[in-house]
Parts: structure tokens; sequence; C-alpha cells
């Protein structure tokens, strides 16, 4: 949660660009790897890509819409956390389609992107429970431009060992 603190020095357009770039980066991380690469696991208990464009999907569909959609109609709602190595065993991603994944998450972004930008000044700061913390929606949005920055470290990271093998 300490990025959540970054995003009121922030404007909400920018934030909002930057949460738009994902669904591109995605895209692009897909087009840079050949196909049969889509499954490789840079080490461990890390994302391939399919992994990766699966969880964004969820996540954005599952967890982010969902809690945006809750803290705009609900006053003090109780968010969800989101298991997404728990997730990511259940629906098997590994036998799921990538580039269909990075269409749905695409899809789910500028839904919750629509939402955002139709917000006013107070309704950055209506207010929801997060595990154990009060957020503001202004913290959610940091929240998700944080997941953003880590997935794309990790598929940056995915992609140079793959093109080192």
């Amino acid at each position: 949660m300490n990025d959540a603190a970054d995003l009121p020095r922030a404007e909400l357009p920018e934030s909002l660009e930057r949460l738009e770039e994902m669904p591109s980066f995605l895209d692009a991380a897909l087009d840079a790897v050949p196909d049969d690469e889509f499954l490789s696991r840079p080490a461990p208990g890390e994302f391939s890509l399919v992994e990766q464009a699966c969880h964004l999907r969820d996540l954005e569909r599952e967890g982010y819409l969902v809690r945006v959609r809750r803290m705009l109609s609900e006053t003090l709602p109780t968010l969800e956390g989101f298991d997404g190595t728990a997730v990511a065993q259940a629906r098997n991603y590994m036998m799921q389609d990538a580039r269909s994944a990075a269409q749905e998450f695409a899809a789910a972004r500028r839904e919750v992107l629509g939402l955002l930008a139709a917000t006013t000044a107070g309704d950055l700061d209506r207010t929801a429970i997060f595990g154990e913390q009060r957020i503001t929606l202004r913290d959610l949005v940091a929240m998700m431009e944080a997941h953003d920055r880590g997935h794309r470290e990790e598929i940056e990271r995915l992609i140079e060992a793959l093109e080192d093998l």
C-alpha cells in the first residue's frame, strides 16, 4: 500500500494515461515473442506470458473493475482480495490463449478507465475497506498503477530471458 500515497501528487488524467498503456504494452510483448514461447517460464514459480495475460485479465475483471464499481456505488464497501497464484492454478492458465486473454484484459481495462474518467474529485475520496486498511478510490488507482509497473518489469525480464535462450 506504500504506492497509494503517490497518487495525491499525480493528476488523475496522467494516471489514466499510464493505465491505458498497459494493454498495448502486453500486446507488444506478445508480438515480441514467438507463440511457442508463450508457455516458457523464466524461473520456477514465475509467470509465463500466457499466465501474465490471463492474470491481468482476471484481476482487471474480477478485482479492479468490481472494486471501482463498488466504491462508486456503495458506502464503505469491504473489498475482496485476489489471490493471483491460486486463481492461475485453478483456471489452468497454461492451457489458455494468451492473445484472447490480452484482448479481454484490454476490454476490461477500457471499462475501468471509462468509470474512472467519469469520476469527480469527490468520487476519488470515496472510501472502502481493503484488507485491514481504509483506502480511497484515489489509492486504488495508485495500486493499479503499481501493479502494472510490477508486471511490466516481470514481462520485460521474461522477454530478456527468452532472448538469451
